[in-house]
């Protein structure tokens, strides 16, 4: 089994070659939210079914109603050896606004031994460390002494409906023992830390309109209702004093965290360094929680975004047609996000003004996640963290949501880690998506010993 050593001293002759290969993968503009960039999301995925056949595994392309996935196999360890899937996805959230890129983000440079790129670090980057890690496990030992299975899908930014039948469609080929979901963060750098529950999701657009067309505002002020106002109206009624949601129904499910997994968590919160990172300055936990239990142990209700009028340059005053806002929910387990987007909406109509006409249409949704805590994959991603850091594991639940978990959880019937390497500091989805290339050789280094060394 190779030592820690015996993979960095193959990373150190191999660097030149994987950091070219890594720039490579990272110029595909695989944004898959824009139907336009589909044939470049297609050309990443032939990229990547080549890139891991030659290396070793036996791949294939899934396609679908929506864009492909990527799927490879080894399973010559035989019945008798465990049988590892690996996820990952490898599109990329849209660039804009452009203009705040330092540097072309389908073009990666190098700063300050940082990778910018879209997609540097969510998901490419930890994607290729993972098959870098593979590689150099079939360099070093010949065969894998695990049966191992990737999946790397194409819709995870986008929440499009192929990857979910693909899914459905190949349940048989993606059972395995033990699933690795490499796509998370650790809480500090060198610090190691492992994923054991996610949030669940639920989007909704909330339109709301007035009139057949925008109207004069002097003409028409004092008599016809503004839709902007009969919605910031009704976004107002979502929260109670206190902040906490006041659509009836919401809270029903929510239980209480166990506390025979919640005494393992790292509930620690440095509000001082939170402030002087984000420069956030009003804070949004619910009453009676922390703010570490708010983001973690209890569901949210955020406005992503509202539209409505004129928003140029200059001044154009009207009474806008209509008005419309993103909102989304972030779900603790038990939570049903069909049956919270149906609350919602029902709440919406209800304290909507008269005569206001709403329309409220809903997007993908995601259960939460919870894991469990003395699997043997979780103690195997632990120890393989504790020797690449040197230090002991923390456990942490994520405020965030990767929709696939449940559905590849259930499909494959395996138990699952959450894993990563990503920092909050990388600016994942923003511009100027960064990360370190000393987290991407930890990356591989932590994978390398969870198959090849435990």
């Amino acid at each position: 089994m190779p030592t820690i050593a015996a993979l960095e001293k193959w990373y150190r002759a191999h660097e030149e070659e994987i950091l070219r290969d890594f720039m490579a993968f990272l110029r595909f503009p695989s944004i898959s939210t824009d139907p336009t960039y589909a044939p470049e999301v297609r050309k990443t995925a032939r990229w990547l079914s080549a890139y891991m056949n030659a290396f070793g595994l036996k791949t294939t392309i899934w396609e679908s109603s929506g864009l492909p996935a990527v799927f490879g196999e080894d399973l010559r360890a035989g019945p008798d050896k465990p049988t590892v899937l690996i996820y990952h996805h490898y599109d990329v959230q849209p660039v804009d606004p452009l203009e705040l890129w330092e540097s072309p983000p389908f073009d990666p440079v190098i700063r300050d031994q940082k990778v910018y790129a879209r997609g540097a670090v969510d998901n490419k980057g930890q994607c290729f460390y993972t098959l870098t890690a593979l590689k150099a496990l079939y360099q070093l030992m010949g065969t894998l002494p695990v049966n191992v299975k990737v999946f790397i899908e194409g819709e995870e930014e986008s929440g499009g409906p192929g990857t979910l039948e693909i899914i459905r469609q190949k349940k048989e080929a993606l059972r395995a023992d033990h699933l690795l979901i490499v796509d998370l963060d650790i809480p500090a750098p060198g610090m190691p830390a492992i994923t054991v529950g996610m949030r669940g999701l639920v989007a909704l657009n909330i339109e709301c309109s007035n009139s057949s067309g925008d109207l004069h505002s002097g003409v028409h002020g004092g008599i016809a209702l503004n839709p902007n106002r009969a919605l910031v109206q009704m976004l107002a009624k979502l929260w109670d004093p206190s902040g906490r949601v006041a659509v009836p129904g919401f809270y029903d499910r929510v239980k209480p965290f166990p506390k025979e997994h919640r005494d393992h968590l790292d509930l620690s919160f440095d509000e001082a360094a939170y402030k002087k990172e984000f420069g956030v300055r009003a804070f949004a936990g619910e009453e009676g929680c922390s703010l570490r239990e708010s983001n973690w142990l209890r569901p949210t209700l955020e406005i992503n975004g509202m539209s409505g009028g004129y928003t140029g340059t200059g001044f154009k005053t009207v009474i806008p047609a209509k008005a419309s806002a993103k909102i989304s929910c972030r779900l603790v387990p038990d939570q049903d996000p069909e049956e919270i987007a149906k609350q919602i909406e029902t709440y919406l109509r209800e304290v909507a003004p008269q005569g206001i006409e709403v329309h409220v249409s809903v997007h993908h949704g995601a259960p939460a996640f919870q894991g469990k805590l003395d699997s043997s994959i979780v103690k195997t991603a632990a120890l393989a963290y504790e020797e690449v850091l040197g230090k002991p594991c923390k456990y942490l639940l994520c405020g965030a949501s990767v929709p696939i978990v449940v559905d590849l959880a259930e499909a494959s019937g395996a138990e699952v880690a959450l894993i990563g390497m990503g920092l909050a500091t990388d600016a994942i989805h923003a511009p100027n998506e960064h990360f370190g290339l000393d987290r991407f050789e930890m990356g591989y280094l932590t994978i390398g010993r969870i198959i090849g060394g435990r």
